[in-house]
């Protein structure tokens, strides 16, 4: 059984945030391994590839795609903004270090992007 974590930061629920989504899936993919490490036990036997889930050995995200590691719902594509769902935690994970996480990726990512931004309003 899985624990599917949905998953927003302010930027996606705002105009623009689909671009967000999809910026924060590409880094969860760079670090993969990293996140199912901390996602719960036996995800070997459970992530097959089979039964709407993706390989534990694949990444790939996906609007509406119940095969995919990560389910973008279809709201989000149609109004531009909205969430994420990790479809790879399991059942028995600790929800406190899936959130750590999901959170460092995802921060460690966005600040990439802010960090140029940043750069630019001091020039």
């Amino acid at each position: 059984a899985g624990c599917h974590t949905n998953f927003s930061v302010t930027p996606m629920r705002k105009a623009g945030g689909y671009e967000v989504i999809t910026k924060v899936c590409e880094a969860f993919g760079k670090v993969a391994a990293e996140h199912i490490a901390e996602y719960g036990e036996g995800n070997d036997k459970r992530l097959t590839g089979k039964h709407e889930t993706c390989s534990i050995n694949q990444f790939k995200y996906g609007v509406a795609d119940r095969g995919a590691s990560i389910r973008i719902p279809r709201s989000a594509e149609k109004d531009g903004k909205g969430y994420m769902e990790d479809r790879r935690p399991a059942a028995n994970c600790d929800p406190y270090r899936v959130a750590a996480r999901v959170m460092k990726t995802a921060g460690e990512c966005l600040a990439e992007e802010a960090a140029p931004a940043a750069e630019a309003k001091a020039d």
